[in-house]
């Protein structure tokens, strides 16, 4: 399904306590559903905006990395075959400041199997469901014709390992180092002291960023982001840019004047 653009806005920050510091994707260049997607997942603009805090109705509640979202409105979904291209709200930048090197994060649905459920504790393999087994590429682009492949021996599968978790905070890369046995036999409270902050989701690089010939190349900033499922099937939840250093002071300084402010108050 060709689509022309979706200038659809990112999620409000009213809803978002996160949003003042990240950026998001704010429009749909493109969407393939491919084979094997998952039935009814299918409105890209989903993708849209800040990933998902809440899963709303009777069945929902937070999300956390034991409950992740899997309503229509929070995902879409790519089977084998299956691509989408995004285009961010702002530029994107290749930052080796960034923490592990983490220029842009994407969060999907999978989630921890709950073996003491509803009381939240993995099992002891860490196991995971909705997770994507596939494989995937994840392609960017400056000004949405030419697209860089990143190195696919170094970029993450989508959908993979790291659940989303809404009280995290968007936008703060999860150390790319850990794997499953790290997360065996952990409860909610101790997956995010794991997480240190973070809200999940699979971390990528701009300098992983490779021509069509496999060489690498010089990417200093993007603004489209383009998966595609090789094999497999993955859920796309949301894309976070990692914020600059001088965005999270700023944000941080804008907090902290409205702490005063409501202490004046008082």
């Amino acid at each position: 399904m060709k689509l022309h653009w979706l200038a659809l806005a990112a999620a409000s920050s009213l809803f978002v306590p996160h949003a003042h510091a990240a950026a998001y994707a704010d429009a749909v260049v493109d969407y393939q559903a491919g084979t094997g997607y998952a039935a009814g997942l299918t409105d890209p603009a989903a993708a849209l905006g800040a990933p998902s805090q809440v899963t709303p109705g009777d069945f929902g509640g937070p999300v956390d990395p034991f409950n992740p979202p899997y309503l229509a409105s929070q995902l879409v979904s790519l089977g084998t075959n299956g691509s989408i291209t995004l285009h961010l709200a702002a530029p994107l930048v290749n930052d080796p400041s960034h923490a592990y090197g983490i220029d842009f994060i994407i969060h999907g649905n999978a989630g921890f199997i709950d073996t003491d459920w509803p009381n939240g504790l993995v099992d002891a393999s860490g196991s995971t469901f909705g997770d994507n087994p596939g494989h995937t590429f994840v392609s960017v682009s400056t000004d949405g014709l030419t697209f860089f492949r990143l190195n696919p021996s170094l970029a993450p599968v989508v959908d993979g390992l790291f659940p989303t978790d809404g009280q995290g905070t968007f936008g703060v890369p999860l150390n790319p180092a850990l794997t499953r046995a790290d997360f065996a036999n952990l409860t909610l409270a101790q997956i995010r002291a794991l997480y240190a902050g973070s809200a999940g989701g699979m971390g990528y690089d701009l300098s992983w960023a490779q021509n069509s010939q496999g060489q690498s190349v010089a990417v200093n900033n993007i603004q489209f982001v383009r998966i595609d499922v090789l094999d497999g099937r993955a859920e796309i939840d949301a894309i976070v840019a990692v914020p600059e250093p001088a965005a999270w002071a700023l944000a941080g300084t804008a907090l902290g004047l409205g702490f005063l402010s409501r202490r004046r108050r008082c």
